[in-house]
């Protein structure tokens, strides 16, 4: 006889059978190894099939098989988010495999495993040294070319990283001190640029960064995570480099993510600024100006109007100090289109522009103000009469003295400005003002100039002034005579204080009180 009742005996039964469900339920937290707990994903959840004897363990089953199907779907996604160079190696792909043995589904990740073949640098300086490596990577960089060339499949994340990854990694690099001793002239006495060794990879990876952003899939809004304002400043920097061959990539290759990336537009203005000023106010020593001027150039034409005042001031704190360096001959060419362009704008920066022009305007170097006076006549082709009222006064003094200038080239490129038919209405329109201030020059040169060229062109222009207003001629002679007289006074002066001031200093100092007289002893002066 039992001393438990049929109550209790069914209380016991049921705590017997909750202990037990307790107990698998802690025993399926345990964590499994990996390899099995695939080969369970793989039977279709086989493991758990054991478990569900129990009807009240199907909850705890079914979230553990959505717990494991998020797992693995993590697992993928790492896969795919993170480069071949941080895969597990069991996932990665030969990189000297060609991309038409495998298919279109691996075709990326063998992309990616071939950019990070080509991440690894070699030493240049010794060709012999690390041959076939090098081969294998030159091979390897056509592939990655033939394939961004040939596909049209969108480039993922992870192959957008690893290209740019790739490029920095070969092109991103400190350049050797510059050695090159500028002239009184400020022309550098070695001329013969360094070529980079390393060309022969470093064109190809420029190659594949220009192909890459050539893409019409490319998505700027996912490219700008890896195309960011650090690989934009680094990216610039290259422009000082010497070799002429990387500056014209980097000019192509600027261009298009200006023109790609509007995101980062006011970002690379500023960096330009910022060279441009380090160049004119620091160093007076850069490579990559004139390059840097030719983007610019078509940038400036796609401005909107009305101009901001950041461009404005671009144009008269950047470019205009550019007149300044010694070196303006190797980027006149590309600086006067850039002002230009800024002048077809909004023509009333101009005189503005021209304001800068003279603050700049060299005295000792002919071949600057032979660039200036060129310079000056395609501005004063765009300007309008109501700005050029503004500056014509101080503009025809300085024209004046390159009028009287003792170098034949200077004098004759300031005639040549009348043979310009805007500048020729604009000086008869405002004669009253501009030839008393070049009449003396114009006269002298058209008398006895050595130069037979600017001897005519004197001539000429006196002869179309006598014809258009005889009367201003007669009056800017006048004026002429008094002048001439009145600096033939002052010279007579001056003679007369230097000749006392020699007598002067023909006594000696006084010695007790007696004053001494003595000649004044003939000075030598050597040259």
């Amino acid at each position: 006889m039992s001393i438990f009742g049929p109550e209790t005996a069914g209380l016991l039964l049921a705590s017997s059978s909750t202990i037990s469900t307790m107990i698998k339920q802690f025993l399926a937290k345990i964590p499994r190894k990996s390899s099995k707990a695939n080969a369970t994903d793989a039977d279709g959840g086989s493991s758990s099939t054991s478990v569900t004897t129990d009807v009240g363990n199907n909850g705890f089953i079914n979230t553990y098989n959505a717990i494991s199907s998020r797992l693995n779907t993590v697992k993928k996604m790492s896969s795919s988010i993170f480069p071949a160079s941080i895969m597990p190696a069991g996932e990665m792909i030969d990189p000297q495999i060609p991309f038409k043995d495998v298919q279109n589904s691996e075709k990326l990740r063998l992309l990616i495993s071939k950019l990070n073949l080509c991440s690894k640098l070699y030493d240049f300086q010794d060709p012999a040294q690390d041959s076939v490596e090098k081969d294998i990577k030159r091979q390897t960089l056509v592939e990655i070319i033939d394939f961004l060339s040939s596909e049209s499949a969108k480039l993922s994340e992870p192959a957008m990283f690893a290209i740019c990854k790739m490029c920095g990694n070969n092109l991103f690099r400190d350049f050797p001190p510059k050695n090159s001793v500028y002239s009184p002239r400020g022309e550098a006495e070695d001329e013969e640029p360094s070529f980079d060794p390393a060309w022969s990879h470093l064109h190809l990876v420029y190659e594949i960064l220009l192909r890459f952003l050539s893409q019409t899939s490319l998505d700027p809004k996912v490219a700008k995570q890896y195309i960011d304002h650090s690989f934009i400043l680094r990216l610039l920097d290259l422009f000082d480099t010497e070799d002429p061959r990387e500056r014209d990539c980097l000019k192509a290759i600027l261009h298009r993510v200006y023109g790609k990336f509007m995101v980062h537009r006011p970002f690379i203005r500023m960096v330009v600024s910022n060279i441009i000023y380090r160049f004119v106010f620091e160093t007076e020593k850069h490579n990559g100006i004139a390059e840097l001027l030719e983007i610019f150039g078509s940038v400036i034409s796609g401005f909107a109007l009305p101009l901001k005042k950041e461009h404005k001031m671009f144009l008269l704190r950047a470019l205009v100090p550019l007149h300044k360096p010694k070196s303006v001959g190797v980027y006149h060419h590309q600086l006067t289109y850039c002002i230009v362009q800024f002048i077809e704008k909004e023509p009333k920066l101009s005189s503005d522009v021209i304001k800068g022009l003279l603050k700049f305007w060299p005295v000792t170097s002919s071949q600057k103000q032979l660039m200036f006076l060129s310079e000056l006549e395609e501005l004063l082709e765009m300007i309008h009469t109501d700005e050029f009222e503004k500056v014509m006064v101080p503009l025809f003094r300085r024209i004046d003295c390159c009028l009287r200038s003792s170098h034949f080239q200077v004098a004759e490129r300031a005639h040549f400005l009348w043979n310009n038919e805007h500048v020729l209405h604009l000086i008869m329109y405002n004669r009253q003002v501009i030839m008393p201030l070049v009449f003396s020059s114009l006269e002298r040169n058209s008398q006895n100039h050595w130069s037979r060229t600017v001897l005519n062109l004197a001539q000429n222009m006196m002869k179309m002034l006598n014809d258009v207003d005889q009367e201003l001629v007669v009056s800017c002679q006048g004026q002429s005579e008094e002048d001439k007289s009145t600096s033939t006074v002052a010279a007579e002066r001056r003679r007369l204080t230097w000749e006392r001031l020699e007598n002067i200093a023909g006594f000696q100092p006084v010695v007790g009180n007696v004053s001494v007289l003595e000649e004044t002893a003939t000075c030598i002066v050597s040259c």
